[in-house]
């Protein structure tokens, strides 16, 4: 099975199908993950037209893209670049986790939650930040 997928990964179309594949998968797995972590439902705040949360989503996909990008071009294969983007990704949730940590003042998810539009900017800055430190840092 390992043979035909790497010998369908031996031709550039090969390639590009198969991380944006790996990708969007991981993008989807990701988001779940941080749907799992916050306490309101990011899907659900955006159709009431909650900018915060769209704003915090949208941070959140841009840094996990950020990341696999890091991970796709510095990388030699589908599976480095699901390994790194993995890796990546904890660092991300952790970085969210240790943000509503440190802001004792406020909740940022209740804040999110009340579409709080200034804590959703932060955090989609902050994201975004992140995921270019992380990307950096990728082997």
């Amino acid at each position: 099975m390992t043979e035909s997928i790497d010998q369908l990964l031996a031709h550039p179309v090969g390639v590009m199908v198969g991380y944006f594949s790996v990708a969007i998968l991981a993008l989807i797995v990701y988001l779940s993950c941080f749907e799992l972590v916050t306490k309101y439902n990011c899907w659900d705040e955006i159709r009431k037209g909650n900018v915060a949360a769209a704003m915090a989503t949208g941070g959140k996909i841009f840094g996990i893209c950020n990341v696999m990008r890091f991970s796709i071009q510095l990388n030699t294969s589908v599976y480095d670049m699901i390994i790194w983007s993995f890796i990546g990704f904890v660092l991300l949730l952790g970085a969210y986790l240790l943000l509503e940590f440190l802001t004792p003042v406020f909740s940022v998810d209740e804040e999110i939650g009340k579409d709080n539009r200034a804590v959703g900017l932060i955090v989609l800055i902050i994201t975004v930040s992140l995921s270019y430190v992380i990307g950096a840092s990728i082997i």
